[in-house]
């Protein structure tokens, strides 16, 4: 861990204004993203940001320094979306994904995209499809973590992960 970044936590670990707004300063964009690929919403990303950080100053304590630190905020920024999703009664995961509607999977497809186009993709997906690919791709959660935290069967998990890949795939085809 850099030394600065330790000095930093500590300071927010005292309670000091100026160490939490540097901390802010310096994860807030990187985590105004994560929160934006939850919730399309600008409005509730930025909800689910500032909720997350008052969770990480008020949980800082609990940070063992050995870890990432970056990684430990990104954990809790993730689980606040999915909470705030919840709340809101936003996540609607659709169960009965048939996988024979949509295309086999065509590696080559991904080819040629940049990331803003891949993003701009993912936005459109079914929120169910784009929250359990989020998890499962971008944040390493298992199938079975996933499951636990969104109280769905693993069985969807896996199937609404394959819905998300499937229907990229197609979206990308129909904007060639």
């Amino acid at each position: 861990m850099l030394e600065e970044e330790s000095i930093l936590i500590k300071g927010c670990i005292r309670g000091d204004r100026k160490s939490q707004e540097a901390v802010y300063r310096k994860y807030a964009n990187k985590l105004y993203a994560v929160c934006l690929s939850y919730s399309n919403d600008k409005a509730s990303a930025q909800d689910i940001l500032q909720e997350g950080f008052l969770k990480i100053f008020g949980k800082i304590k609990m940070f063992d320094q050995k870890g990432s630190f970056e990684g430990w905020i990104r954990r809790i920024i993730v689980n606040t979306a999915i909470d705030h999703l919840r709340r809101e009664q936003r996540i609607h995961i659709y169960a009965g994904y048939d996988e024979s509607e949509y295309l086999a999977e065509n590696p080559n497809v991904y080819e040629n995209l940049n990331l803003e186009r891949i993003l701009g993709f993912v936005r459109k997906l079914p929120e169910g499809a784009r929250i359990i690919l989020n998890l499962f791709a971008v944040e390493g959660y298992s199938h079975k973590e996933i499951s636990e935290k969104l109280s769905i069967s693993v069985g969807t998990s896996k199937s609404q992960f394959n819905r998300a890949k499937n229907l990229l795939q197609q979206m990308i085809l129909e904007s060639e």
